[in-house]
Parts: structure tokens; C-alpha cells; sequence
């Protein structure tokens, strides 16, 4: 019996990792599994383990192999092998050969885990390592080859690490591109501040090439120049994510293209290509669609645009493919004018001026105290829909327009042609994202302020200079100090994993989520010190979310990259359930979109119902998006584009009406909330009014929305009592900061003096008892309350 055991050892697979030593013994084969350099010699950080999910191995139930392994040797004496499993593991031999392996301290424990529970909750175990495990002696060593063998089991990258490395290995970008690499490109470099003419001169040497591609990062930018090209009676196409409009009636593909840069083909030749904001290279989001142009685009002439902090970056990436740059630098057309003094109060603006501010709460308030002041102004921010960015733009523009002021985010940075005399900061403090996908709230960068500050005083305007301030003055000495710094040069550009090296990445993990697939790449990912990897927190995001779902990678991958906010959880809903849907090979038609979005929609009646119609048309631009990737599945995108037409048309009816709005959310947050406001005003009545009061007449004061408070239940009621003796009290101050004291002050037809006079004649009043308010034991409460908070 024992020499059938022996001969079938002499059988196992060499790959298994066995030796036999002199006199029968087993050993395990030392060499290392996976290399701990890369193929071209040079070394490669070492993968973050914790990244690698163990992949989930049935128990064995076979007992006719069970009956093999008992009867060339014995039964299992689970006892002895659990001893004999843990002297395995704290031997430091092993713990070595598992690191030489792969296997780091967390694998090795992970794997000894599962290794143990396989073998003792079995009730078979393979018959090769049976006989190990029944003959073992003294040679724990031994059980190395099985343990190996089960670990990669569990954990496959071990077996395939030098591949997958290959496969992110992220240091030469220009080898992906070989069309591109089989020309010799012109890389011009048009250089300058914004409003200098650098892209006009791009664009000129487009519409007098035979064929020309222009790629910008905004679709505004990507509609003006298709504009701008057929009415200069050149046929050029649109291409965006969501929209393909062709020049010529047959759908026959014109010469030339402009595009959002994402959208750039980088297999079909151009004699022109424009790459407009080169300097959003370094996005820690959309850099690698910069990259993928700048390396890619098959043109005898590449025209970048852009800032001269990446020339730099740009001419470095071009000595790696060969090709040289001729930088041409411009000069702004207009003077830009720092201003030595502040606004200070809305009452100071003038025609042509634009408050840009860095949240939706501060464009809300600061338009409605606009428009409290008699003026109207037009409202600009990122998620309106483009059609009503226009609109609100043309509307400003207009000098027929009675509409002469600007509320808007940085969105006004590029896309739109505005004519500004002026550019006031309403704050210099803006929330954003870093590289590692974290939220950060700093004040705004150099880049940053001069690409807002420039778009005053445009060229062509009937503005001959633009002019910069802040609405504060504490503001004004540090917005000096960021527009005279240099601007940071660009340093490195972006990359992202393509769909090809996710696929193959999956062929090696086939059990692997797509989200794990994602970690893997990028942990595993070298790039050198001309590129970075993208930020992929939404990529993931996405991914987790529709993990369930079951879809082919190639699917999911498109699912993945949509381009939504996932902030938006209507949104994020929706792809939900199109992923669904999508999944059981169910066409997404035009009936059960409007059944999903509840359209037709009536025009908003409050900021909450504006902010859903906005989500509303980013879901139609969804379908869009998915209808030009699955047209067989998403069969109805002309019926959508004219729904989304409409609906453009019913937020703009909305954003016209923004402070109508305003106030319609106020008051019925103020209907909510108007206890707990009494009641905690009740704490300290003398110092809030005065603060009111201030605030009424410093015309520069924030008039948030009204946000309900949660009072704790000891201090709500602890402030009943006195809420209800001062009622009345109470009222007139409220009264005091009502929209009619409010209105009469700023109007001049009251004074501060005035208010408090009326006040003192209300009190004596009261406590006279002239109004027959209450009980006398309240108007007692109610005058002793009052001695007190004047004392």
C-alpha cells in the first residue's frame, strides 16, 4: 500500500512545486512564483494587498476520493493535523517562502485561514495531500506546495502578477497610439491670458485647412465653433456625448469636426487639430482625455491652446514622441484692472457688473437682494442646462435688456462670450477635489482667478478695460496677492485605464468585481514622472452601485463612465434601474421614460421643484448618452432631444423667476420652522435684533435660505414659558425684520431710530393694556420680561 503511495507521488504535476528528497520526503519548490521586478529590469512598487479579495472555494464533498487517500494510507486524525497545520504557520521558513511567493503577512494569514478551514471541514481532501497530511512526521514543510497551490486559488493575481503588471504598466503613453506615431506632426503652442486671441488664431488656421477637428471641454464651446464654421460656409459637424447634428442634410460626414474633447477620434486623419485649455491636462478628473488628444490625434498640425504654465509639460511630452513645438505668445487685447477698493454694498453695483460666487445657496441670496433692490439680473451656474446658459448670457448682453447685472459661478470661465465691465468676487474661498478624490475648501488658485477675472472687459466689447474687486473689503488685499503670483506651472499629465486593459485584466481575474478590477490597476499602475493616474472615485462609485446587476464587462464598462453627478440621486436612480432594464434585454423606450420622470412638467414653483427639473434634463442627457453606445436599446433619442428642448425652455421660465422662487421656499421654511425660531429668538432678544437691524442696513449682508434648526427638548422647553409671556413682544420684532421694515428701510422711509421708537410706543401700549391682549397674568409676565431685557 505504501508503495502505491509512493508511485502516485512520483505522479503529482511538477507544477504542483514538489521535490522528492532522498529517502521519500517532500519538499516545496523555493523558487518564487512572481517576480519582484518588471520586465524591463527597472523596479516596481509592490501591490497593495488589501485590495485583493479572496475568491470564495467550495468545501470538498467527494467521498470516493476520501475512500483513495484513507485506504493507501489511514483515516485523518483531525487532531494531530490541526497540531501539525499550526506548527506550519509559525514557522518562519515558511512565513519567508510565502513572501518570496507574493504572500505578505496579511495574505499568508488570509490564505493559512481558508487553508485550515478547507482541510478541516472537509470531509475529502484531494488524495496527494491526504497521504501529506497523514504521513507528515516532522516535515510541516511539506504541506508548503498544497498551501501555495491553495493560496492562488484564493487570491489568482499571485499566479499571473508579472501580466498584470505589464498590463498597467503606464510609462509610455505615445506607444498607444501608432497612427499618430507614423506621421510627423507641427505642434503649435498659441500661449496667453484669457481674452488675448490665442484661439482665435488657432480656429482661423482650422477653417482654412481641408480638413480640421476641434476639441474643447465644454459642449458651449464645442456648439460655438460648429456655429462659427458653417456660417463662415465651412461644413463642420457636432459631436458631444449626448448630440451628433451633421452639417450636410444626408447625415454625410463633413471634413470638419468640433467636439468635446472626449469625443476626439484618434484613428481618422486631420490636416488641423485645435486642443483648446490644454492647461486641463492636470484635471485630477479629465486630464487623460488632454493626454489622449495631445498624444493621439492623427494631424499634420496640432494647435494647442492654452496657458503658459504648460509649455513647459507640452514640450516635454513631445520630445518623447519625437516631435518639436513652436510656441507663439499673445498679450491681452484690453487692460485688466485690479480695483484699490471694494463693493462692499450691493447698492454700489453698476451696469455691466458680474458677482461670481462659488455656491448655489450665495447665487440665490445675493440675486434675490438684487432684485430687491429694483434691479434685475441675470443668473448663471454649472448644472443649468447649456440652452439656458445662453439664454440668461444673451439676456445680459442685450443693451435693449433692462437686465444689466450678473449673478454666476465660476461656469463663466469659458463657453460663453460675456460682456463684463466688471468681475466681483463674492467670496475667494471655493470647494474642491484633490487628487486624491478628497473635499477641500481653499481659497482659489492664481489659474483659477485669472481665467474668471479675465472675462471682463472682452474684446470687441463696448468695454475698453475690465476691472476686478472683491464684495468684501478683508478680501480684497489677498485676491491681489493670488492674481500677482505666478501661475503654477502644469507638471504632469493624465492617464486613464482603457476598456482593452480592463478586459485584460479581467481575463486574468475573472471573479473580480470591476471596482476591485480598478483598485488592482491603479495599485498596480507605474507611470513616471511626466503623468499621474486619474482621480476614479465616480468610475467606482458607479461600479459598486450596479454590481448586482448582471452585465458583460464591456457593458458595464460603458455604464460606468457616464457622465452624471452622483450627487444627484435621481440621477443615480435612473442608471439604476436603465442598468436593469438594460440587463433583462429591455429596450428603454420613450413611454417609460416619461413614466420614470413623471413628464409632462409643470414650471417651478420653489428652488426644490427648479433643482429637480435641472436633475430631470441631466437624466435625458443620460439617455442620450447611452443612446449613441446602445441605439438598439435606447431606441428613442429623437423623441427625448425634443422633450429636453422643452423642458430647457420651462427652467428657463424658472431661473427668470429665481427669486419669486427664493422667497416661495423661504416662506414655507419659515412656516416650518417659525416655533423654534420664536422660541430660541426669546434667549437673546436684544442682541439678535440689533444684529437684525445691521444686517437690513449693510446692504452687502448674505440672506441665506432658511435652514430648520433642531432645538434640544431641555432648552425648548425651558424657553416656552417666556416664549409665551412674550408673545406679543415678539411679534413686533419679528415685525421689525419683516419684508415690509426691510423694504421701508432701504427705501429711506424709515430710519433705525424710527423702528425703535415705534417699538417703545408698542410698549407702552401693551402694557397700558390698549389691545386687550391675554390675561392680566400674561401682560404682568410680559412687562416684567421686557424690565428685565432692557436692564
Amino acid at each position: 500500500m505504501r508503495r502505491c503511495a509512493w508511485l502516485l507521488l512520483r505522479q503529482l504535476p511538477a507544477r504542483a512545486g514538489f521535490t522528492l528528497r532522498p529517502g521519500g520526503a517532500l519538499s516545496a519548490n523555493l523558487r518564487p512564483a512572481a517576480s519582484s521586478a518588471s520586465s524591463d529590469g527597472g523596479g516596481c512598487r509592490a501591490p497593495d494587498t488589501s485590495l485583493f479579495v479572496p475568491v470564495p472555494l467550495k468545501l470538498a464533498d467527494d467521498v470516493g476520493e476520501a475512500d483513495v487517500g484513507a485506504e493507501l494510507t489511514r483515516p485523518l486524525d483531525k487532531g494531530e493535523v490541526l497540531k501539525n497545520l499550526n506548527k506550519f504557520y509559525k514557522r518562519k521558513e515558511i512565513q519567508r517562502l510565502g513572501a518570496e511567493n507574493g504572500l505578505d503577512a496579511r495574505l499568508f494569514h488570509q490564505a493559512f485561514i481558508s487553508f485550515r478551514k478547507y482541510i478541516m471541514e472537509s470531509s475529502s481532501v484531494s488524495a496527494d495531500l491526504h497521504i501529506i497530511l497523514s504521513d507528515i512526521c516532522c516535515h510541516v514543510d511539506d504541506l508548503f506546495p498544497f498551501f501555495l497551490r491553495h493560496a492562488k486559488q484564493i487570491f489568482p493575481m499571485l499566479d499571473c502578477m508579472d501580466d498584470l503588471r505589464k498590463i498597467s504598466d503606464l510609462r509610455l503613453p505615445p506607444n498607444w497610439y501608432p497612427d499618430a506615431r507614423a506621421i510627423q506632426r507641427k505642434i503649435i503652442f498659441h500661449a496667453g491670458p484669457t481674452n488675448s486671441g490665442k484661439t482665435y488664431h488657432a480656429i482661423q488656421r482650422f477653417l482654412s485647412a481641408k480638413s480640421g477637428i476641434y476639441c474643447g471641454p465644454l459642449k458651449l464651446l464645442a456648439h460655438e465653433i460648429f456655429q462659427k464654421s458653417n456660417d463662415a460656409n465651412v461644413p463642420c459637424d457636432l459631436v458631444t456625448g449626448e448630440e451628433r447634428v451633421y452639417a450636410n442634410e444626408d447625415a454625410r460626414q463633413a471634413p470638419h469636426i468640433a467636439c468635446t474633447i472626449e469625443m476626439c477620434s484618434t484613428n481618422t486623419p486631420y490636416e488641423v487639430a485645435v486642443i483648446d485649455e490644454i492647461q486641463m491636462i492636470r484635471d485630477p478628473a479629465r486630464g487623460w482625455a488632454w493626454t489622449r488628444a495631445l498624444l493621439g490625434l492623427c494631424a499634420e498640425e496640432i494647435h494647442v491652446c492654452g496657458e503658459p504654465a504648460a509649455i513647459d509639460l507640452v514640450t516635454e511630452l513631445m520630445y518623447t514622441t519625437g516631435e518639436e513645438v513652436e510656441v507663439r505668445n499673445y498679450k491681452r487685447l484690453t487692460p485688466l484692472i485690479v480695483l484699490d477698493y471694494a463693493l462692499e454694498s450691493l447698492d454700489n453695483l453698476r451696469p455691466g457688473d458680474c458677482i461670481v460666487c462659488f455656491s448655489k445657496n450665495d447665487i440665490y441670496s445675493v440675486s434675490r437682494q438684487i432684485e430687491a433692490r429694483g434691479l434685475e439680473c441675470a443668473v448663471i451656474y454649472g448644472s443649468l442646462p447649456p440652452g439656458t446658459k445662453l439664454e440668461q448670457a444673451k439676456k445680459f448682453n442685450d443693451p435693449n435688456d433692462p437686465c444689466k447685472i450678473l449673478v454666476a459661478t465660476d461656469a463663466i470661465g469659458m463657453g460663453l462670450n460675456l460682456c463684463i465691465r466688471r468681475i466681483v468676487f463674492n467670496s475667494i474661498v471655493k470647494p474642491t477635489i484633490n487628487e486624491k478624490g478628497e473635499k477641500e475648501i481653499d481659497s482659489i488658485t492664481t489659474s483659477q482667478a485669472l481665467q474668471i477675472a479675465g472675462r471682463a472687459g472682452r474684446y470687441g466689447s463696448s468695454f475698453i478695460q475690465g476691472e476686478v474687486t472683491t464684495m468684501h473689503r478683508d478680501d480684497l488685499m489677498q485676491l491681489k496677492e493670488i492674481l500677482s503670483d505666478a501661475v503654477r506651472p502644469v507638471k504632469a499629465a493624465g492617464l486613464h485605464p482603457t476598456p482593452e486593459q480592463i478586459e485584460m485584466f479581467a481575463y486574468h481575474l475573472p471573479d473580480a468585481t470591476l471596482s476591485n478590477l480598478i483598485d488592482i490597476f491603479v495599485s498596480l499602475s507605474q507611470v513616471d514622472g511626466l503623468y499621474f493616474v486619474c482621480n476614479i472615485d465616480d468610475f467606482k462609485f458607479l461600479a459598486d452601485m450596479i454590481q448586482h446587476i448582471p452585465l458583460n464587462l464591456r457593458s458595464r464598462y460603458v455604464f460606468c463612465t457616464a457622465p452624471l453627478n452622483r450627487k444627484e440621486p435621481f440621477v443615480c436612480t435612473t442608471l439604476l434601474k436603465f442598468a436593469r432594464q438594460f440587463s433583462r434585454n429591455e429596450p428603454l423606450t420613450f413611454d417609460w421614460l416619461c413614466r420614470h420622470t413623471k413628464w409632462p412638467l409643470a414650471p417651478p414653483k420653489n428652488i426644490k421643484e427648479l433643482v429637480h427639473l435641472e436633475a430631470v434634463h441631466d437624466v435625458f442627457d443620460l439617455y442620450l448618452w447611452l443612446s449613441y453606445r446602445f441605439m438598439d436599446m435606447f431606441p428613442d433619442a429623437a423623441l427625448v432631444r425634443d422633450i429636453q428642448k422643452k423642458l430647457d425652455d420651462i427652467i428657463q421660465i424658472g431661473v427668470c423667476n429665481i427669486t419669486k422662487l427664493i422667497r416661495v421656499s423661504q416662506s414655507a421654511a419659515a412656516l416650518g420652522t417659525a416655533e423654534v425660531v420664536s422660541e430660541d429668538s426669546c434667549l437673546s432678544r436684544t442682541k439678535r435684533d440689533t444684529r437684525a437691524v445691521s444686517d437690513h442696513l449693510s446692504a452687502g449682508a448674505t440672506e441665506a435660505l432658511s435652514i430648520p434648526v433642531a432645538v434640544p427638548a431641555e432648552r425648548k422647553s425651558r424657553n416656552l414659558k417666556a416664549f409665551r409671556s412674550a408673545t406679543r413682544q415678539e411679534d413686533l420684532k419679528s415685525h421689525g425684520r419683516g419684508s415690509l421694515a426691510n423694504r421701508l428701510l432701504r427705501e429711506g422711509l424709515l430710519t433705525q431710530e424710527m423702528l425703535r421708537q415705534l417699538e417703545s410706543e408698542w410698549q407702552d401700549q401693551h402694557r397700558n393694556g390698549r389691545y386687550g391682549f391675554g390675561s392680566k397674568r400674561d401682560d404682568q409676565s410680559s412687562s416684567k420680561e421686557t424690565g428685565r431685557k432692557k436692564k
